[in-house]
């Protein structure tokens, strides 16, 4: 990562210790001992990883598909632990994963995406790792449950487990067309919001599901002050026996890091933030003029309540919907804004203005 000459500010807790952030990976699974040693070595060897990782129990979506190497995995992990001089991290499931785990000295356990949506499951690892204070990494329910999500956080805090952290993933979506798993950045934004104290990383390779995007999403992560990366790395990538669209080579991983920009929040740079402050005082006062605005069109959609309850009329007019959206779309578009988010701007919009219309009908 490029690096600057002024200090910068960054969170302080047990997974990032300096200002660029930590980076983990190593392959989707681990396949053979030859494949995970010359994976590993090559990774080790460009210098720009902290932690490897490797995929020993794989929680597939339908049987008889690669469900991981299992225990005998282990061993070479902890081999390239011990050669490397590198911490090794792997995911676990259940209980049995967690003993596994721990015999094989693997430093750091990450719980997946699929038993983070079972709090059941969840407790059963929390429960395992009772007493022992391994670090934890806690990756995002499949659906976007933020609570879901804390919780699962809160049983490890629970049992006396006190390095935590959480990876941002993404969320399935059935009508994602982009990404593999929709990032949904708001969410794990939301996240550090109540849990400022606690690592976020980012895991760009279930995000992407692809490689063509997989710096993009990557810089957008440090961008929004994350603590780390977790990015998967095989020797032969296309001919992976798991998710061989989403790694990329040693050597390519190495080369991707080293271009990455490195941006700081600065947070306590008096300067900087008089700057900032500025534009902030306008940025409250536009935000003041927008609420007050659409105050006052609710205030015109009850009237309009009013209106079409004395004259039987339905809430919604599908016509009249069309074209608010229509106008807006093109003078969004005029503003450089999204369609996108013009959509959910205005869908929320109106969805507030047929409950507020709701309330008028029943009275």
């Amino acid at each position: 990562m490029e690096t600057k000459t002024k200090q910068a500010t960054f969170k302080t807790n047990w997974l990032r210790k300096t200002e660029v952030p930590v980076v983990i990976a190593g392959p989707c699974s681990a396949e053979s001992e030859e494949q995970v040693f010359e994976t590993c070595r090559k990774i080790a060897a460009t210098g720009k990883v902290d932690i490897l990782r490797a995929g020993i129990w794989k929680p597939r979506t339908r049987p008889g598909t690669f469900e991981g190497i299992g225990i005998k995995g282990l061993p070479w992990m902890r081999q390239m632990k011990i050669e490397t001089g590198l911490p090794v991290t792997v995911e676990v499931a259940k209980a049995g994963h967690v003993e596994a785990a721990l015999e094989f000295d693997i430093d750091i356990l990450w719980v997946g995406a699929r038993t983070t949506v079972n709090p059941f499951a969840v407790q059963e690892i929390a429960e395992a790792v009772r007493g022992v204070n391994v670090p934890i990494l806690v990756k995002n329910p499949i659906n976007p449950d933020l609570a879901l999500w804390l919780g699962a956080i809160e049983r490890f805090e629970r049992v006396g487990i006190e390095k935590i952290g959480a990876i941002h993933r993404g969320f399935s979506n059935s009508t994602e067309k982009i990404y593999r798993n929709r990032p949904q950045w708001q969410m794990a934004i939301d996240f550090m919001a109540k849990r400022p104290e606690l690592p976020m990383i980012c895991d760009p390779s279930h995000i992407c599901g692809n490689r063509h995007m997989l710096k993009a999403v990557a810089q957008k992560g440090v961008d929004l002050n994350y603590d780390g990366l977790m990015i998967e790395s095989h020797r032969d990538p296309d001919n992976a026996w798991s998710d061989a669209k989403q790694q990329i080579t040693p050597q390519v991983l190495g080369e991707m890091i080293t271009s990455m920009k490195l941006r700081y929040g600065l947070e306590d740079d008096p300067t900087v933030q008089q700057s900032l402050n500025f534009m902030r005082q306008e940025i409250n006062q536009i935000d003041e003029d927008l609420i007050n605005l659409l105050g006052e069109r609710m205030a015109i959609a009850r009237q309009i309540g009013e209106y079409k309850k004395q004259n039987n009329m339905t809430i919604l007019q599908p016509k009249r919907w069309k074209e608010i959206l229509d106008k807006a779309q093109i003078k969004g578009e005029a503003n450089r804004l999204s369609e996108d988010f013009m959509s959910k701007l205005l869908r929320a919009i109106h969805d507030e203005s047929i409950d507020q219309q709701e309330n008028i009908m029943e009275g």
